[in-house]
């Protein structure tokens, strides 16, 4: 029973203002006292965020790490990197049970196995469909479509009301592989009373519904066929549907399917084990490419999003130490741009273009479909569910909007505008923000995670930008030099607009800072390093139009 204290509330970490790094809690209980679950964690892509020397973005979970005690449990809605990929990194700080479909913690143990030191991370197989009850939640897994095997919504019941958290979903009554999104459960939780629906915005901005991935595996089994040569397709590897057709549409023209990349490989084992592949001849390893008939063989690759070592990037720079295309051979990206991704993408087309590899993208031919609903989709979800509270999430600031609005066209009495950070009290009383959480971002900067503000951060995109001047100047107890000054210079133009060499500029202002200035303050080595800094940006400045770092250095001889 609740008792008048008690509130059930929503707060998003990650996936409420960029689409990735999903990680949202629920709370229920009084003020102080409230115990949690954790729905999915998830990473994003630090090229998309113009972060030098940065792969990976993790949600900032302080809050929930410094509310350990009362964290539940962890429930992953699916296998994507978006709602899995921070797992292994945040889990030591959470240490609480974590609960996912067999799928998933296939995936999640072969990536912890790749990765040096990752933790033994305490793993619950989920069977879609089940019902699990922990402290004041009741969480049902309910099968639904999506790009991904056993992907789900979670139907959270709690004694202040119904909670449905989609995840990532999409309606396709011929999805070729996995679950459907079943009308029946819908409607029927819609039935048995919806507080609130907390869901997808990916595809709101986009009018009607999306095609089915059988359209798209028909699609890709016509391009395959009709192929005189080689074929290779790349895609996302977590599509096993995708993945699937290929195959199967390969071994009806004959054509024996090899596999490229370490991201496909772990995939393709994690889906035999589960079945999904059953059926199907074993895939041969690149080694075997260049021994087979150009017409007998399909190409499995990953870099659909242009990532400089994935498979693909390799290939169309001729540097695969396997795989090599010739012209008349096919490239298919079954697959669509990640925003931000465009400009490697592009670069890869054109490489594979200008060597006569014939390209096919969803430009011109149905080689993929969205896992996410379209405003046709989302507005049958609505007429199901009939929820009081609608919460937009999984999006960018736009799409977020733009649901918003959606979901009061659907009739819907209490729409709120969330974020990262935003403390959501969806019952007793009308659902409001009620508070600000500190939240955010963590960087993966090579083995080390780091904090937002960390000052490595705007230093190298400086760096980047104008790059470095280092001065290194010995100086005696007297206040003479010893020697003359070392300069070096990285990430600058060898010469200014006249010709002249800028590292002699460079050198010829510090002998004239240090010739003017007094003995007294020569002895002084932060003031020497301070007098050389200033002198060495401005110089630089008035002869490029840039103000490099600089980095000075006075030994005292």
């Amino acid at each position: 029973m609740a008792s008048h204290q008690d509130e059930l509330v929503f707060l998003p970490l990650g996936g409420l203002g960029e689409i990735g790094m999903n990680a949202a809690l629920y709370g229920f209980g009084p003020e102080h006292d409230r115990q949690w679950i954790l729905v999915d964690c998830g990473m994003g892509f630090g090229g998309e965020e113009n972060l030098p020397g940065i792969d990976l973005v993790y949600p900032d979970l302080r809050f929930i790490e410094e509310e350990r005690h009362n964290l539940l449990g962890i429930f992953i809605t699916h296998a994507h990197e978006d709602h899995i990929g921070a797992l292994v990194e945040m889990w030591p700080r959470l240490r609480a049970p974590v609960y996912a479909t067999k799928f998933a913690i296939g995936l999640l143990e072969t990536r912890r196995l790749s990765e040096h030191n990752a933790p033994k991370i305490e793993l619950n197989e989920i069977v879609p469909g089940q019902r699990l009850k922990l402290g004041p939640f009741d969480i049902e897994y309910v099968p639904v479509a999506h790009s991904i095997p056993e992907s789900n919504a979670l139907a959270i019941r709690t004694p202040h009301g119904l909670v449905v958290h989609t995840g990532d979903w999409k309606l396709d009554s011929t999805p070729y592989l996995g679950s459907l999104t079943s009308e029946e459960a819908f409607r029927a939780l819609g039935d048995e009373g919806v507080l609130a629906l907390v869901c997808d915005s990916t595809n709101v901005v986009r009018e009607g519904t999306s095609p089915s991935e059988s359209d798209v595996a028909r699609s890709l089994a016509q391009l395959i066929k009709d192929a005189p040569h080689r074929v290779a397709v790349t895609t996302f590897a977590s599509n096993v549907a995708r993945i699937r057709s290929v195959a199967e549409a390969a071994r009806e023209c004959g054509r024996e399917v090899v596999v490229v990349g370490r991201a496909m490989d772990r995939v393709v084992e994690v889906a035999r084990e589960c079945g999904y592949l059953e059926g199907l001849p074993e895939f041969r390893s690149s080694e075997n490419f260049g021994y087979m008939p150009r017409d007998k063989v399909v190409a499995i690759l990953t870099g659909s999003q242009g990532e400089p070592r994935a498979a693909l990037a390799r290939i169309a720079q001729d540097e695969h130490p396997d795989i090599a295309l010739s012209a008349g051979d096919r490239v298919i990206f079954s697959s669509r741009a990640i925003p931000g991704n465009e400009k490697a993408i592009g670069s890869i087309l054109n490489n594979l273009i200008e060597q006569g590899i014939e390209v096919i993208t969803d430009r011109t031919e149905l080689v993929h479909v969205s896992g996410h609903p379209r405003r046709g989709e989302l507005a049958q979800m609505y007429q199901w569910t009939r929820p009081r509270i609608a919460i937009p999430a999984h999006g960018e600031p736009l799409h977020l909007s733009e649901h918003a609005k959606f979901a009061r066209q659907q009739g819907v009495q209490e729409v709120v505008r969330a974020k990262n950070g935003t403390l959501v009290r969806l019952s007793p009383g009308p659902a409001e923000i009620i508070d600000t959480i500190p939240a955010g971002r963590l960087y993966r900067d090579g083995n080390i995670v780091i904090a937002a503000g960390e000052r490595a951060l705007p230093e190298r995109r400086k760096l980047a930008f104008a790059g470095i001047v280092t001065v290194a100047i010995a100086i005696d107890d007297r206040g003479e030099l010893v020697g003359d000054p070392v300069i070096d210079a990285m990430g600058l133009p060898e010469k200014n607009r006249e010709g002249r060499d800028l590292t002699d500029i460079i050198a010829d202002t510090v002998a004239d800072l240090l010739d003017t200035l007094p003995k007294a303050k020569r002895r002084d080595p932060e003031a020497v390093e301070n007098a050389v800094h200033r002198a060495v940006r401005a110089a630089v400045n008035v002869e490029w139009g840039k103000k490099p770092a600089c980095h000075v250095l006075v030994i005292e001889a």
